[in-house]
């Protein structure tokens, strides 16, 4: 990545599932089980970049089909396991290069955690995909604390246990107070 780089045009989106409680992961996994959401990453995702930080990448433990990831890591030495198409997987040391990495690669960038990552890249995301698990389990991982004023819900669909629902970043009117 060029020193002086800016980054190309391009949208980010974060991708999470977060209880009551705030808790996005357990022990290097989800602390729950939604089938139903399953389909809505793949439909949301397929043809995309991901872009996840190397812990969420090994609780998945392959590359996504028909999806471009980067992980990042500050492991220089580390690789994914030879196999399920590891080989189109893009390693990387830091957020600014995942997002420099992903922008090449397409327009739409995903944002897949897990915590670090997303409060890494909360400031550069136009819109988030929330899955809100309506369960309050226990948990080690938090998705990071931020301002809900600066984001609008533009859509909602209640499921069984579970609802999933997009944010964009609330545009400031011209004289408000930035």
């Amino acid at each position: 990545m060029p020193a002086t780089a800016a980054l190309p045009a391009s949208t980010v989106t974060i991708v999470v599932a977060i209880a009551r409680n705030g808790v996005i992961g357990s022990d290097g996994g989800l602390p729950w089980r939604l089938p139903g959401d399953l389909p809505r990453l793949k439909a949301l995702t397929m043809g995309h970049v991901l872009v996840m930080g190397r812990l969420t990448y090994d609780s998945i433990g392959r590359p996504l089909p028909g999806r471009t990831t980067v992980v990042v890591t500050r492991q220089s030495h580390w690789r994914p396991p030879s196999g399920h198409g590891a080989a189109a997987v893009v390693v990387v040391g830091s957020v600014e290069q995942a997002l420099w990495q992903a922008a090449q690669v397409d327009r739409q960038i995903f944002v897949l955690g897990g915590a670090q990552i997303y409060a890494a890249t909360l400031t550069r995301a136009d819109a988030l995909e929330v899955t809100w698990v309506e369960a309050e389990p226990e948990g080690d991982t938090y998705f990071p604390q931020m301002s809900w004023d600066d984001w609008v819900e533009v859509s909602r669909e209640p499921h069984q246990g579970w609802s999933a629902a997009r944010y964009e970043r609330a545009q400031k009117k011209i004289g408000e107070n930035l």
